[in-house]
């Protein structure tokens, strides 16, 4: 037996003890890179085939106890320091991690910081946008105090000249290394987010709303390198090569903190109208009953993150984009050794390996935290800044021993009976791998949900232990000290519970509207006819008009033809079959009309039964996709509709002479529909309204006269009736 063989006949076992409650199982899948980025990595990576494997070392160095860390720089004796927020303070961490506040400004953000004389920093503040040059020992004086409100970014050329970005008029300042600060470059954007200088000591901006990049001649003359169609470049870097990459992003992603962009509404939630029980369009009759959806909790969340891409500008100024990651905002890059690029993002925190040609991501780790703002390079590991929270963290070349993985939340929509969860992977000697689940009936995991299930014993097929709900996640462990297993994909099956299925709405046609079959030739074919039945009719034309839906062709009229359209929903997706029932009004006693009916379209020869008032059930049953003993079966009646195919009888009456004219009564009788057009001719002539003796028709029983001239004696008159129902009386009288 082959594992694939295997594997099949474990879910199909997993499955058997639950098959009566549905037999339609379901089957969730990850293999896939992009499968596998939907859920969360601890000190794991996935490479481009879409394989998890143990990833770098990631440590924390120092937890700032702040919500941002929007910026470090490396001292010169192995210290960093960070720029936080929102309590705008400098802190310096020591090559042990030990941190201590190096300066405490007024203001809330530290957004740059750039090295000064004597091993002092620039700091740059917002929202009150002012530089404070701070000494080695943390005294700080205001070295430059634009009008700006923001100072987002800081460069320092080879002359000690400090560039500095700043909003909200996209102005970059030149300051001189005594404080003297002009106006550099106008950008006509908001912001000037980011600096950096080019392969030849050029200034490069990177703005925001828009997202463009200019490079600027020492003499303050700016080149539109690259026009963008998001919301900010966020970061320059310059490789060796003189190759410029820049990091856009439609916002600053995550929650929380400074923006250089104007925050997105999201328009609220649209509650959908409930129809009526009962309406009435036009001459149609639908009934129309609400849906419903089992379960609870909330819908699926808004995944809509600051989303971004990376563009590469060579030297010539021709761009490309290498890289957009479809949730996942663009912080900062990392040029590496060989080239590659090592990408932080925000969102979930990301770090992503870019590399080869064409260009492949690779998720290198994860950091905790919602983004990942700023990457540092040193000799011996990677550091990174993080914000919500604001941390320190520090990325080795060592593999871990121990990560794990997290699934999305899988929703089978249903309280769902859980199959086996299934697991291909290659662990070499001294290394595990180990899957758990646990179920819930929230959409995110909380204390509610079940404590974890596992570790699954059976990578053909384990059965999942988890309590029956309508949520589950899954989460893999892996463990190697000399080496690393690798986890390629994993399967787990899931069994809805049955639910009722609901027919939601009956539309009952006006008597004699049928619809001609969409892609019928030859001779008419009525949609929804019995063959037999329809062999014994000829239609007869009818002006053109829509059907009730696409499904149905030219609309004709045929006398004695009812026409229902109904629409039924099964949240289990199973196939359903109609039964459809009639009694007359006042009885109580349903009758079978057809069965086992797989279209939603029923056209009735109404002349096989008596006149009167009638009401049609229609009963959807799953029966197709359920055991019988586990079918459901779900029903709703139509709004009553008459049935009358006898035409009216036309009595002409008694003829009188009135002088010259003649005066010729008739009774028009119908024993179930009111009379609702009365018309004459004589001798063929052209059809002339009649009017009752009381003026209205409104009943089943109407007296006329009809008053002819002097020329009508010796001529026939016709009179012709006609009821609610379409049909026709005639009755005819000679004048004498």
């Amino acid at each position: 037996m082959t594992r694939r063989t295997r594997i099949g006949a474990a879910l199909a076992a997993g499955m058997l003890a639950v098959a009566t409650l549905s037999a339609a199982p379901g089957f969730w899948q990850a293999g896939t890179q992009a499968d596998f980025l939907r859920g969360d990595v601890e000190q794991l990576s996935i490479d481009e085939h879409g394989r998890l494997t143990l990833g770098p070392e990631l440590a924390t160095v120092y937890d700032a106890g702040t919500p941002f860390v929007w910026t470090m720089l490396p001292g010169a004796d192995g210290a960093l320091f960070l720029g936080t927020g929102n309590d705008g303070k400098v802190i310096r961490v020591d090559r042990n991690g030990q941190g201590s506040v190096l300066f405490d400004s007024s203001e809330m953000e530290v957004h740059a910081l750039a090295p000064a004389p004597a091993g002092g920093l620039y700091v740059a503040t917002s929202p009150d946008g002012r530089i404070y040059k701070v000494d080695a020992k943390g005294q700080a004086t205001t070295f430059f105090d634009p009008s700006e409100k923001y100072i987002w970014s800081l460069a320092v050329d080879r002359q000690g000249n400090v560039f500095a970005g700043t909003g909200d008029k996209g102005t970059v300042y030149r300051v001189t290394a005594d404080g003297q600060g002009t106006k550099f470059f106008s950008t006509k954007a908001t912001h000037a987010v980011s600096l950096a200088f080019d392969a030849g000591n050029q200034l490069l901006i990177g703005t925001g709303a828009p997202g463009r990049v200019f490079r600027v001649d020492n003499a303050g003359r700016g080149f539109l390198l690259l026009d963008t169609t998001f919301q900010e470049v966020h970061a320059l870097r310059v490789d060796p090569k003189g190759v410029i990459y820049a990091a856009a992003q439609s916002s600053r992603g995550g929650t929380g903190g400074d923006s250089v962009s104007e925050p997105v509404s999201v328009p609220p939630a649209v509650t959908p109208s409930i129809p009526n029980v009962s309406t009435e369009i036009t001459s149609v009759s639908v009934i129309d009953v609400p849906g419903g959806s089992q379960g609870s909790g909330s819908g699926a969340p808004d995944r809509r993150s600051g989303s971004g891409t990376i563009f590469r500008i060579q030297p010539d100024g021709l761009w490309d984009q290498i890289w957009s990651p479809a949730e996942d905002a663009p912080y900062d890059i990392s040029i590496e050794a060989d080239g590659g690029l090592l990408v932080a993002t925000g969102g979930k925190g990301k770090l992503y390996r870019l590399s080869g040609n064409p260009v492949r991501a690779v998720l290198v780790t994860r950091v905790p935290a919602q983004q990942a703002t700023q990457l540092l390079r040193l000799a011996d590991r990677t550091v990174i800044a993080t914000a919500n929270p604001g941390r320190l963290m520090a990325m080795s070349s060592a593999r871990a021993t121990r990560g794990s993985f997290e699934s999305e939340v899988k929703d089978a929509r249903l309280v769902s009976t859980w199959g086996v969860v299934a697991w291909k992977a290659v662990a070499p000697a001294g290394t595990t791998v180990e899957v758990f689940t646990r179920s819930g009936n929230t959409r995110t995991p909380d204390e509610a949900w079940s404590e974890w299930a596992g570790p699954y014993s059976q990578a053909d097929g384990s059965p999942i232990t988890s309590p029956k709900a309508r949520y589950l996640q899954w989460r893999a462990v892996l463990t190697g000290a000399t080496a690393s297993p690798v986890l390629t994909s994993l399967t787990s099956a899931y069994l809805p519970r049955n639910v009722r299925p609901q027919v939601t709405s009956i539309t009952v046609h006006p008597p004699g509207v049928v619809f001609q079959k969409p892609f019928s030739s030859g001779e008419t074919e009525i949609a929804g006819l019995d063959e037999d039945a329809a062999d014994r009719r000829h239609a007869g034309a009818a002006p053109a008009g829509g059907g009730p839906g696409p499904a149905l062709g030219r609309r004709v009229y045929q006398k004695g033809l009812q026409t229902f359209v109904w629409k039924a929903d099964d949240e289990n997706g199973d196939e359903l079959s109609y039964e459809v029932f009639y009694r007359r009004e006042g009885e109580t006693t349903w009758r079978p009309l057809k069965s086992d009916l797989r279209d939603t379209l029923l056209v009735w020869d109404t002349s096989s039964v008596p006149n009167g008032s009638y009401v049609l059930k229609i009963a959807a049953s799953d029966r197709r996709a359920n055991p019988s003993e586990s079918a459901l079966v779900g029903e709703l009646e139509s709004s009553s509709f008459d049935i009358d195919n006898v035409a009216p009888t036309v009595q002409p009456g008694a003829i009188r002479r009135e002088g010259t004219r003649f005066v010729v009564s008739a009774d028009i009788r119908d024993t179930d529909s009111v009379i609702t057009r009365v018309e004459y001719s004589v001798d063929a002539q052209r059809w002339q309204p009649a009017f009752p003796g009381d003026g209205i028709l409104d009943a089943r029983q109407e007296s006329f006269e009809v008053r002819l001239g002097s020329n009508a004696e010796g001529r026939t008159l016709v009179i012709r009736a006609t009821d609610a129902l379409g049909n026709v009386g005639t009755g005819q009288v000679q004048i004498k």
